[in-house]
């Protein structure tokens, strides 16, 4: 039985909420502590939610709402900029199926549901520093004021302040030498399949989309740019700026300028630089611990970064239900997750160096996608793992550590 009574989190994004969500099921009060003054809508563009991740959601009841606002993807299909098709395959046959939907529609909803749990979440506190103590943690936030609790839980995403104060030395986020912008068209591709994600291969650039119920194409596009771009920098340049690049980036490759060019500015958001976390030494530190983009940011090509927050979320709270000693409860969280989201990590890397290659090796591509998409790149045998991992709230913590499952 816990000793863990109230628990202080940092962060009202994704993890955020489904953290305290997962503790509040687990006996802990958790209040939610939010750097930004209000709910940031509109910040980010589209993602996926995999099966693994709507399966844990089932555990905080967020799954059905989730699923309300997400669009079912049961395959993808690959091209060329010319509209040639590359390859086509069918997703990990398995249920809940993987869902497309925008970012701030899952925080949203994510919020919405932690709040009508009881859940607190309180706007306009940005961490600054967090004195452990004997009995819990004392946090301190930019506008003077403190809160206390028992322990405190990073879920502060991928510039974490929370992971440096568990390790000063902690590596920050790795740049990946691609831009990543999205957006909504008004506008929907012809003839496109209602359940299948799309990607493109352009001529100089990657794009993906998937046309939606109301008409308009959600659209993703990943530019080779080896300067590196802040989401703050990003933000600066106008976005007619942004999407007159676009247009020129995408002129030889459909569908995508046709997308882009049904478009409006206000519709486009530039997220800047892909960014992916490297390993973290530290997960933890007394009575603090880190989860989700904070300690294990996948690229966004690996389709799990929220997934994999939201199992993070579930596992932290068994653990700290399962055990009475805190740092005991956090190591045991590490055990379980490292294994598994370090070979996501690796996985998303891999997949967005496919992004950047040249002519030669889009024509390989397409002489050798058939034959790879029936063996090596078989959905089920690269994502099936990966997909069809289950979390079972009910069993003890114990049993799945000494069975070594992660």
């Amino acid at each position: 039985m816990t000793s863990v009574r109230t628990a202080l989190v940092i962060g009202g994004g994704i993890a955020g909420p489904v953290t305290a969500m997962a503790l509040g099921r687990a006996g802990i009060e958790a209040t939610v502590h939010e750097a930004y003054p209000s709910a940031a809508e509109g910040s980010g563009v589209t993602l996926t939610m995999a099966p693994n991740g709507l399966a844990a959601l089932r555990w905080v009841d967020a799954e059905r709402a989730v699923e309300e606002v997400g669009l079912p993807m049961r395959r993808t299909v690959v091209t060329d900029g010319r509209g040639g098709r590359i390859g086509a395959f069918p997703h990990v046959a398995v249920e809940p199926v993987t869902l497309g939907l925008w970012r701030d529609d899952l925080a949203r909803v994510l919020r919405e549901r932690a709040e009508a749990q009881g859940v607190r979440i309180v706007y306009d506190k940005r961490l600054v520093d967090a004195e452990q103590r004997a009995d819990g943690v004392l946090a301190r936030f930019a506008d003077g004021s403190t809160a206390s609790a028992d322990v405190l839980i990073g879920a502060d995403g991928i510039r974490s302040r929370v992971r440096t104060l568990i390790d000063p030395q902690a590596p920050g986020p790795q740049v990946l030498p691609l831009l990543n912008l999205g957006g909504a068209a008004r506008y929907a591709v012809p003839d496109a399949d209602p359940e299948a994600m799309y990607f493109v291969f352009g001529s100089r650039a990657f794009f993906g989309y998937w046309v939606q119920p109301d008409g308009r194409t959600a659209w993703f596009a990943n530019v080779p740019d080896h300067r590196p771009t802040s989401y703050a920098e990003a933000s600066q340049i106008p976005r007619s700026q942004w999407l007159h690049r676009l247009r020129e980036v995408f002129a030889d490759d459909v569908p995508a300028r046709q997308v882009l060019a049904h478009t409006e500015p206000d519709d486009l958001v530039a997220i800047g630089s892909i960014e992916s976390m490297p390993s973290v030494p530290r997960w933890h530190d007394g009575r603090m611990a880190l989860v989700g983009d904070a300690v294990h940011a996948p690229s966004p090509s690996s389709g799990q970064g929220a997934s994999l927050a939201v199992e993070s979320a579930v596992q932290l709270a068994r653990c700290l239900r399962d055990h009475p000693d805190v740092p005991a409860a956090f190591d045991a969280y590490e055990r379980l997750r490292r294994g598994r989201v370090e070979k996501v990590l690796r996985r998303g890397r891999q997949t967005t160096s496919t992004k950047t290659v040249g002519p030669v090796a889009k024509r390989m591509m397409r002489l050798m996608m058939p034959l790879a998409l029936r063996t090596f790149l078989d959905p089920e045998r690269t994502l099936g793992p990966e997909q069809r991992y289950r979390i079972d709230w009910d069993a003890p913590v114990a049993t799945e550590l000494a069975a070594g499952r992660s």
